[in-house]
């Protein structure tokens, strides 16, 4: 680090950040281009490069490369410590981690209307390599990234590991999850959704006892607020070693913008065109702070999320998006049984994404159709006995939409589809019945729900919740309420899920264990012990 400290700036307010992404656009944001002078020479007080480093979306000849250009995390004008400057960055692609064999190296600008965030995407790599990445401004350079691109389509492989991560709200636990995470033999890690939370932060940043400045604390509205609550929950030593350690596809749940919302549709009463400037900032911020490529940019509230990505033979992985365009809860999004989460035409994915995700899956040619997304499929009752309850975000909210999926896994003759799922802050193990209320209804696939990283504190082994749900779904074989992720291994004749879990996070160093693991068998749907 030079130790100098950097020329003064006036630093972007909130309104003139929105404008400023709005006037230019993304695209040419995202592009490099900026109306900004050029800072030809930056100094920096601290290291530029805080956030660290990331990678995602590996294709069998490249990937996307991420860092954000930010000495100052916190900084409360969600500037991150930059001024209104673009800036030139750096970047470079090697075969081993000392770069004597730089492979691709390239520049590229970090621009103030998106936050000083650089999203490259390398291109002509050799496929099923492991690679090591660097970015450089001015000198300084950025940690060291690992990363993976994925094999060719004619690849037939004979394993392949990954994992699946989720809910990971910074003010009620460690992250510890990530730093064990980051020492597993990984190809790929899933993100699916409550990357951050919206909630009201306390003064002491929950069980974490860390001051948390007055403007990190409110529920986020603007671009500002949001830049700051991305950065307080990506700002964590063990998130980033994970970042740098694997390659991650991320897609958003609801905390990212608002609880539970869908579509442009807020929970609660807030004014719809104040909601969909909200949504416009929260999409803005998410693509900023994640290795994202520019096809999942976002253009005012939509963004392109949903999106295929395939290991050769052996796997296919249809990445989906629950929560944009979907029809709004049932039954004013209660838990109970009303007859209108089984009216016709209800849809969890909206027309699009339900014949991209079929033809996809007819399409498939792989040994595994692997479906991450954010919220249970399987029936979910929560009432042990006589009556039944589901969750009306779940997919018993939307009953009619669960039907079609099935019925196409059915008719177009699916391989070995599993399910992957974050949202429950639970572990879960289900079969996927083709007639829930039939147990001896033909099985069409399973479903493996991850729990949190972080959300609900340090939980417990089997709470009340999980007996309640195993009392009253027959084809729910598994659940554990702790915090943890999922990992899984793929073969040619079996898919294995193990449920990773630690004691507690309200404090960090909690040591790692599986709790339990389950295998499905090529050709033959169903859970079985491992």
């Amino acid at each position: 680090m030079t130790g100098t400290a950097r020329p003064h700036a006036r630093a972007l307010g909130r309104r003139e950040l929105l404008l400023a992404g709005g006037a230019l656009g993304l695209g040419a944001a995202a592009a490099g281009f900026s109306p900004s002078k050029a800072w030809a020479e930056p100094r920096f007080a601290s290291d530029p490069f805080a956030l660290g480093v990331a990678s995602g979306d590996p294709w069998p000849d490249g990937f996307v490369l991420w860092t954000k250009l930010s000495p100052e995390p916190l900084s409360v004008d969600g500037s991150g410590g930059m001024p209104p400057r673009k800036v030139e960055v750096g970047w470079e692609v090697a075969a081993d981690d000392r770069f004597r064999r730089v492979v691709r190296r390239g520049r590229t600008f970090a621009v103030p209307e998106l936050g000083h965030s650089v999203h490259v995407e390398v291109r002509g790599l050799e496929p099923a390599r492991e690679y090591f990445y660097r970015f450089r401004v001015h000198g300084e350079l950025s940690p060291v990234g690992r990363t993976r691109t994925a094999p060719p389509p004619w690849a037939d492989l004979r394993s392949l590991s990954f994992a699946a991560v989720s809910c990971q709200a910074w003010f009620e636990g460690f992250y510890t999850a990530y730093r064990h995470l980051s020492e597993e033999d990984l190809a790929v890690v899933f993100h699916l959704g409550d990357y951050i939370y919206e909630n009201p932060i306390d003064a002491n940043g929950g069980v974490r006892n860390t001051p948390v400045a007055p403007e990190l604390r409110p529920e986020p509205y603007d671009l500002v607020q949001y830049r700051l609550r991305h950065a307080l929950h990506r700002f964590d030593a063990d998130l980033l070693a994970a970042h740098a350690a694997h390659p991650f596809v991320v897609v958003w749940d609801d905390h990212e913008i608002d609880d539970n919302w869908v579509g442009d549709i807020p929970k609660a009463n807030e004014d719809p065109a104040g909601f969909r400037q909200r949504k416009t900032a929260a999409a803005q911020a998410f693509y900023e702070y994640l290795p994202l490529r520019l096809s999942s940019k976002p253009t005012g509230t939509d963004a392109r999320l949903y999106r295929r990505l395939g290991y050769g033979r052996l796997a296919q992985f249809h990445v989906l998006d629950t929560r944009q365009f979907r029809a709004d809860q049932a039954c004013g999004d209660r838990t109970s049984d009303c007859a209108d989460r089984l009216l016709p035409g209800r849809t969890v994915l909206g027309d699009e994404q339900e014949t991209w995700l079929y033809e996809g899956l007819g399409r498939s040619r792989a040994r595994w159709n692997i479906i991450p997304q954010q919220i249970p499929v399987t029936q979910v009752d929560t009432v042990p006995g006589d009556g039944r309850a589901f969750v009306m975000d779940f997919w018993d909210g939307y009953k009619p939409a669960r039907d079609r999926l099935f019925d196409e896994l059915v008719k177009r003759k699916v391989s070995n589809p599993v399910v992957l799922t974050g949202d429950m802050h639970r572990h879960m193990a289900a079969d996927l019945k083709l007639d829930f209320d039939d147990p001896g209804s033909r099985t069409v696939g399973v479903e493996f729900v991850g729990t949190s990283i972080s959300t609900k504190m340090d939980g417990e082994d089997l709470d009340q919740g999980g007996r309640n749900l195993l009392d009253a779904n027959e084809h729910i074989a598994f659940t554990s309420y702790q915090r943890g992720y999922l990992r899984c291994t793929l073969t040619r004749d079996a898919c294995r899920a193990d449920f990773r879990v630690l004691p507690y996070v309200t404090r960090p160093g909690a040591p790692v264990s599986t709790r339990r693991s389950f295998v499905t068998e090529n050709g033959d749907p169903g859970l079985k012990d491992a």
